[in-house]
């Protein structure tokens, strides 16, 4: 190939290369008129814009090098630089030391790019943004609190401490909280003691003999045998007394016994209803005063709460998933472990409580806290020798069996609520009516029937809900 057609063919290249670069696109420009108000100049921050003058100038000036940098293309040409939020002003001057113009430049957040940006992370959340003075305002309506704290984060980043919040959140953001604290004890005790004793004459002298355990080995109680009654120190709820004579000799064998079962169930269901966000409190009992020591002798007193307690923050998110931060507790008096100085008797309490955070749909459930104790004991005493006799060895022993079984669990329930009409709800104190005096006195009613929409309440149970109504 010649010398030619090489170069031909170079140039040909260089022509498609050059005819397949997109072109540029022009500067964002203002033009500067002589004796004219200029209009402000925005600059994205990080960005630039190119200002032109109808006339040569000579020097240029910026109040705030700190928001803005300039430098000149040409003598027609200024370049302005957008550094930090904020307005400044541009003053340019001719050749003869005359003001050509001052250009107040405001230099905003660049808010193309975040809009961008909330396109992408939060698609299809209608959210306005606008930019007032060196800031960023958002406004709209989104669909959770989620997804209005990711716009705020995000907005911070361009614009940090400088974002207004105009935003609102849509749909149901109230949440009522349903505790089930449930606890059954159970307690069986049984115990069996035993005593014999003997009097009179044999042999030609006195015989007086006596053994037993506990309460039944005294005085008293031998005094009572041999008289037929049951000792007044029975303690127990279960007493036999057999006696007999032989000759001149006086027996009595006492036996008592005890055997208790016991059950006790505690429910307490508190309901509370509270917005998205907020603390909720509920408190269902009393204040118990405890005295206080204070400098110079003196006694305070401090009030100490007791009864359920229930404190939640409910949070919705995204999908109706509702985020909840709960405190809960079930306290009562204990005077059992109480004690007593300086003249005041105080009363410990007896407290199940539970703190978690859990997350749960509308409607579900969680058993957060759960307690099961089993506590057994038993206690044998006898005399010593006697008791290890068989068969009458039981006569000098005592036996005691307790067992205690506690068992607790705390059940939560979150529904998302909306407020209804008051003539929908119903009162407890709507289901009676107080009686009149023919009502108490001839016919010993202590509430009188209810007649219309309140007769209807009053037939039903004390169950349903109040104050809200569930989605």
């Amino acid at each position: 190939m010649s010398y030619d057609n090489i170069l031909k063919a170079a140039l040909a290249g260089l022509t498609l290369a050059v005819a397949n670069v997109p072109a540029m696109a022009p500067a964002e420009t203002l033009t500067v008129l002589t004796g004219n108000t200029i209009a402000p100049l925005n600059v994205p921050m990080n960005r630039a814009v190119v200002v032109e003058s109808d006339v040569p100038f000579a020097e240029l000036s910026i109040a705030n090098p700190g928001i803005a940098d300039i430098s000149s293309l040409s003598d027609r040409t200024i370049y302005v630089l957008g550094k930090e939020p904020g307005r400044t002003t541009l003053t340019i001057l001719g050749s003869d030391g005359a003001l050509i113009s001052n250009v107040e430049i405001r230099v905003t957040p660049d808010i193309a790019e975040f809009k961008e940006r909330l396109e992408q992370i939060l698609p299809g959340e209608p959210i306005e943004v606008r930019t007032a003075n060196d800031g960023i305002v958002l406004s709209g309506t989104v669909s959770s609190i989620t997804r209005l704290d990711r716009a705020l984060e995000l907005a911070q980043r361009y614009a940090p401490d400088r974002v207004s919040n105009l935003m609102s959140v849509g749909g149901t953001q109230q949440v009522m909280l349903r505790v089930r604290f449930a606890e059954m004890q159970r307690s069986v005790s049984k115990s069996l003691s035993a005593s014999i004793a003997a009097q009179g004459v044999t042999m030609g002298g006195d015989l007086g003999i006596s053994a037993g355990t506990g309460t039944l080995n005294t005085a008293g109680a031998v005094a009572n045998s041999f008289a037929g009654n049951i000792p007044q120190a029975n303690q127990n709820q279960g007493a036999v007394l057999f006696g007999f004579n032989a000759g001149g000799v006086e027996v009595g064998i006492l036996l008592e016994a005890l055997e208790s079962r016991g059950v006790v169930r505690t429910l307490a269901e508190p309901n509370l209803t509270a917005l998205s966000g907020q603390e909720a409190s509920f408190l269902a009992g009393g204040e118990y005063p405890v005295p206080i020591a204070q400098d110079g002798g003196t006694i305070s007193v401090e009030y100490k709460p007791f009864g359920v307690s229930l404190n939640f923050v409910p949070t919705v998110l995204d999908n109706d998933v509702i985020n909840i931060q709960l405190d809960a507790s079930v306290s009562s008096i204990d005077p059992a472990n109480g004690f007593t100085s300086n003249g005041f008797t105080v009363d410990a309490f007896r407290t199940r409580q539970t703190s978690s955070t859990i997350e749960l749909r509308d409607g579900e459930s969680f058993a957060i806290a759960g307690l099961l104790s089993d506590d057994f004991t038993d206690l044998n005493g006898q005399v010593p020798w006697l008791g290890d006799i068989p068969v009458l060895g039981a006569l000098f022993r005592s036996a005691q069996y307790a067992s205690n079984q506690t068992e607790l669990v705390i059940i939560v329930t979150a529904h998302l609520v909306s407020p209804t009409r008051g003539e929908a709800l119903a009162l407890p104190t709507d289901r009676v009516r107080p009686p009149s005096q023919s009502d108490l006195f001839l016919f010993g009613r202590t509430e009188a029937p209810t007649t219309g929409g309140a007769g209807e309440v009053a037939r039903q149970d004390f169950s349903g809900s109040y104050g809200y109504v569930l989605d």
